[in-house]
């Protein structure tokens, strides 16, 4: 194993935990794809939350503007698939805090518990299991910043843009494998679909 797990090595853990599977799934978006992922699944065995968590910090390590300010830096997350690595990251890089935001009903905005408000000038990075839509994520980020936080950085595990992904622009993005499924936005368009390959509908 390296340093900084390669591709094929994440992947391989991925598999061999049943978070990276093949098939036919419909996304709560509506999109189809042939591949579907669960990080969690790999998380919860420590000597791989350990390594995917070690081998993110150590990315971030690399950028000397947040090596430079990790004793002050926060570790946020939105809940739940973010919080192993979260804690994980902050504990190799010996960061200041983690923290996250949640929603009390599906349909709520992301809020922050009670007595618990970001700084000005706050230093954050962003940190989740997985970047798919990235629209937790520019809701945190958003939430964050409106509180005077400034967000330095987005750190996830698995990078697996969509269609539908959000740019973050100039903002540096570290992720320890990239993975490209095949997408299509609805039934009518999915060669599965077309196949009769049976759909599996995922929850998120």
């Amino acid at each position: 194993m390296h340093l900084i797990p390669t591709q094929d090595e994440v992947v391989a853990v991925l598999r061999e935990t049943g978070a990276l599977r093949e098939g036919h799934f419909e996304y709560p978006t509506g999109l189809h794809s042939n591949e579907y992922l669960q990080v969690p699944l790999a998380m919860r065995y420590y000597q791989h939350q350990r390594m995917l968590s070690v081998g993110l910090s150590r990315l971030l390590r690399a950028n000397s503007e947040i090596r430079a300010i990790m004793p002050e830096l926060s570790i946020v997350t939105p809940m739940t698939g973010g919080l192993p690595v979260a804690y994980g990251v902050c504990e190799s890089v010996r960061a200041k805090q983690v923290y996250w935001a949640e929603r009390e009903q599906e349909k709520d905005a992301l809020r922050f518990r009670q007595f618990l408000e970001p700084q000005p000038g706050e230093p954050v990075v962003l940190v989740d299991d997985i970047l798919r839509t990235g629209t937790k994520l520019a809701e945190l980020k958003t939430l964050l910043e409106a509180r005077g936080a400034t967000v330095v950085g987005l750190a996830v595990i698995i990078y697996q843009p969509t269609p539908r992904t959000l740019n973050f622009g100039s903002l540096p993005l570290y992720y320890l494998a990239k993975l490209d499924g095949s997408y299509y936005v609805d039934g009518a368009h999915c060669e599965w679909c077309q196949r009769g390959v049976p759909l599996q509908k995922v929850w998120v």
